[in-house]
């Protein structure tokens, strides 16, 4: 465990960049998938095949793929290339953001349907209606499996590193590299700041959810 030590600096480095593109990369797919939950539920016929379409392509779609679009092919589109940490969150977001959105819409669509006849029957519109009955509600459901959608976020963010992202992973194909002599020890250490992200959250999940099951 010596050299994990010796490269402390330089492992918690990589473990902030990992936080930081999990913070970020899950704050863009929250608001990206919010929007298209909500127009798959629209009563706008075309919103709500967009948001279909979106959902199945990039869902679908490796996010090597598209780390490769935005760190490799996007700069060649656009000008004054952003910081390729920004690329790689832009990235991450809009990978996770189908996910988001499918288990935002699975529990609005477990909230019943005369919750929302009871809403328009004194007057709301759809969009009163969504932000003031049926998200409140559904929000409790959808906690843990958008927890679980984090986590994957957080692997994901591994990914990453392939792209000159120094965050966890790569900091620990550095090491290894290094001090041969060492790979199980930087792997095991390694390894262990990731389940001081994940596990965390997983706990928060099962307790989220035994509460929701009571409250059933």
């Amino acid at each position: 465990m010596e050299v994990l030590w010796e490269n402390r600096g330089d492992i918690l480095a990589g473990f902030l960049m990992t936080l930081q593109l999990l913070l970020f990369g899950g704050l863009g797919a929250m608001a990206i998938g919010v929007i298209v939950a909500t127009m798959r539920i629209s009563p706008i016929s075309s919103f709500r095949g967009f948001a279909t379409i979106y959902t199945e392509v990039i869902r679908n779609i490796p996010l090597v793929l598209q780390l490769t679009f935005m760190i490799f092919v996007l700069p060649l589109i656009v000008p004054n290339r952003p910081p390729y940490e920004i690329l790689a969150m832009i990235a991450l977001a809009v990978y996770t953001s189908p996910f988001v959105a499918e288990a935002l819409r699975s529990g609005i669509n477990g909230i019943p349907v005369g919750q929302a006849e009871a809403a328009r029957s004194i007057g709301l519109n759809f969009g009163q209606t969504l932000t003031l009955i049926v998200l409140p509600q559904a929000m409790r459901m959808v906690v843990p499996p958008l927890i679980n959608v984090f986590i994957a976020l957080t692997k994901n963010t591994s990914v990453a590193g392939g792209f000159f992202i120094v965050e966890l992973f790569a900091t620990a194909r550095q090491l290894t590299n290094q001090n041969g002599q060492a790979v199980i020890p930087i792997l095991v250490g390694v390894a262990a700041f990731y389940l001081a992200i994940t596990v965390p959250l997983g706990l928060i999940a099962g307790r989220i959810e035994k509460k929701v099951r009571v409250l059933r």
